[in-house]
């Protein structure tokens, strides 16, 4: 099986340079070409088409795609799916984002250190630290009905983290929180493994100070299915004792307190 990468932000040229270095075909540059190849195999194909979630119009993308569909319809040999998923820019050995990017289903399969970003709102009450937790809905694969940050996602590709960190707290919490409210305090490795997900992010982690009511939140079902404040210190001693359910990372809770204090 092979698997294609269609970026709709990609120009044409780029777009037919991949499928050249994906079908191991030089001669691949438009379309007529692309036919050519495929129905040139002698032996049966099965190709997987990874098309990016952009809205954007790009005729190269929908180009290949029919190309596929139709060299399929002549050729009982080739059989093609079309996926659409986020791309995600891939993060080399010395912590620095690259151009290379990836479907997420992939990265997530691979174990290819990708970008994310993690937002804890924060407030002082009475000599503690109280951080935002958000419970993660029943429905999400990884970690589900567990405590979690604040609010977190992916930098999908093209992105940067401090957008991606106002981006998450907008479509998992409803609230809009200007960039120069985030407080950056330093990156964390995390490696997650459960089944054929293999999760290894860099993550940048922010602070937020900003005064916030639960009440006025506006939750993403499909994301969070409740919120509350906890208080370091005690959600540390119960996490010790295995009180709750929780995917939070005590290394993140030590950088909130250093940056406090």
């Amino acid at each position: 099986m092979r698997e294609i990468y269609l970026n709709r932000l990609d120009n044409s040229e780029n777009i037919y340079k991949e499928l050249a270095k994906k079908l191991e075909d030089g001669n691949i540059t438009d379309r007529e070409s692309l036919a050519g190849h495929l129905l040139s195999r002698e032996e049966p194909e099965e190709y997987r088409l990874y098309v990016s979630d952009e809205d954007v119009q790009n005729p190269a993308v929908d180009e290949v795609i029919e190309t596929f569909a139709e060299c399929e319809k002549s050729d009982r040999k080739i059989t093609s799916e079309v996926f659409t998923d986020e791309f995600l820019n891939l993060i080399d050995d010395k912590a620095r984002m690259t151009h290379h990017v990836k479907p997420r289903t992939l990265v997530h399969r691979d174990g290819d250190l990708h970008p994310t970003v993690h937002i804890w709102l924060i407030k002082r009450k009475d000599m503690g630290i109280y951080v935002l937790l958000q419970k993660r809905a029943a429905e999400k694969r990884i970690n589900p009905d567990c405590y979690d940050v604040s609010a977190a996602g992916h930098v999908s590709q093209g992105g940067e983290f401090r957008s991606a960190a106002v981006r998450e707290l907008k479509e998992e919490l409803g609230i809009d929180i200007p960039r120069g409210k985030l407080e950056f305090i330093g990156l964390r490795h995390n490696l997650f493994t459960d089944g054929d997900i293999r999760d290894n992010e860099m993550s940048a982690v922010y602070l937020c100070r900003e005064n916030v009511e639960t009440d006025d939140l506006v939750l993403n079902s499909e994301e969070v299915s409740e919120v509350c404040w906890a208080e370091i210190d005690e959600m540390l001693s119960v996490m010790k004792n295995g009180g709750f359910r929780n995917c939070i990372s005590l290394e993140e809770l030590a950088m909130i307190k250093k940056a406090v204090f």
